[in-house]
């Protein structure tokens, strides 16, 4: 039984490869699919990512079932267009990632050590640090760090850059310190916007949002489930305000809208 069902997953990741292929073909393929590059992809393979993230967060199996199709897909599309481009296809892909977690797992498939989940994050660290080349570099701590974070976004990449800063040495005395810097950056973005200064604006509210990021850091929340959550809330509400005056936004003014999201507050008790 174990052996038929490898065998169907093989099938059918072959005829995903081989549909993508025929999408992709210069005679008979879709005129959207041949136009894309890897480039012109990247917006997707964010949004798809973000929207398995989601069907995470709201625990549908079914949605998150066909949103890792689409995330699939995106990989399935950008190996495609490399094997157009004789860089590298599929195979090579699986290959790559499978030396990859063999290299970086030591402990399960070498030595068949118990180690604990810190262990295992410190040795994934070590052995990365050693496939990468920065023995020529004078800052290769912060090289890594920068190769790190390439890929990841703003948000992200702030979180990373603030754990590295605390493990290396950069770390808060107490929590109030924090809090003052805070306060301190949001003064200094007032100060910004009332002269109209956009660019030195946008500098000031991303230091609001790195010392936000360090807050939550050292609470051990999580800024982008944080969001999230707040992102969900606020559209339920509008869902909520937009049932009550049957769709019309409109004819509304801000009193009337204003009464009716306190409304929504107490009504979906958040």
């Amino acid at each position: 039984m174990k052996q038929e069902k490898e065998v169907d997953v093989k099938e059918s990741f072959a005829e995903l490869i081989k549909i993508v292929s025929i999408l992709r073909d210069p005679n008979e393929g879709c005129p959207w699919d041949l136009q894309q590059t890897h480039h012109s992809l990247i917006p997707y393979v964010l949004e798809e990512a973000q929207e398995v993230a989601h069907a995470i967060r709201e625990e549908t199996p079914n949605e998150l079932k066909e949103e890792l199709g689409d995330l699939l897909l995106q990989i399935i599309l950008h190996s495609q267009i490399a094997k157009e481009n004789k860089l590298f296809q599929i195979t090579d892909i699986i290959e790559e990632i499978t030396k990859k977690l063999i290299r970086r797992h030591p402990h399960v498939f070498q030595t068949k050590e118990k180690i604990n989940i810190q262990k295992v994050k410190d040795n994934w660290e070590i052995i990365k640090t050693e496939e990468k080349t920065f023995k020529n570099s004078k800052s290769p701590i912060i090289d890594q760090l920068k190769s790190k974070i390439r890929a990841h976004s703003a948000t992200d990449a702030a979180l990373i850059i603030s754990k590295k800063a605390a493990k290396i040495g950069f770390e808060w005395e107490e929590i109030d310190q924090v809090w003052d810097k805070l306060y301190e950056e949001l003064d200094e973005l007032k100060e910004e916007l009332k002269s109209n200064q956009v660019t030195n604006a946008e500098s000031e509210l991303g230091d609001v949002f790195f010392t936000l990021i360090n807050i939550a850091r050292l609470k051990n929340l999580s800024f982008e489930e944080g969001l999230a959550t707040t992102n969900k809330r606020f559209i339920e509400r509008l869902t909520y305000i937009e049932e009550k005056i049957k769709g019309d936004f409109t004819c509304q003014n801000k009193e009337v809208l204003d009464k009716f999201w306190e409304s929504a507050k107490v009504h979906l008790n958040h």
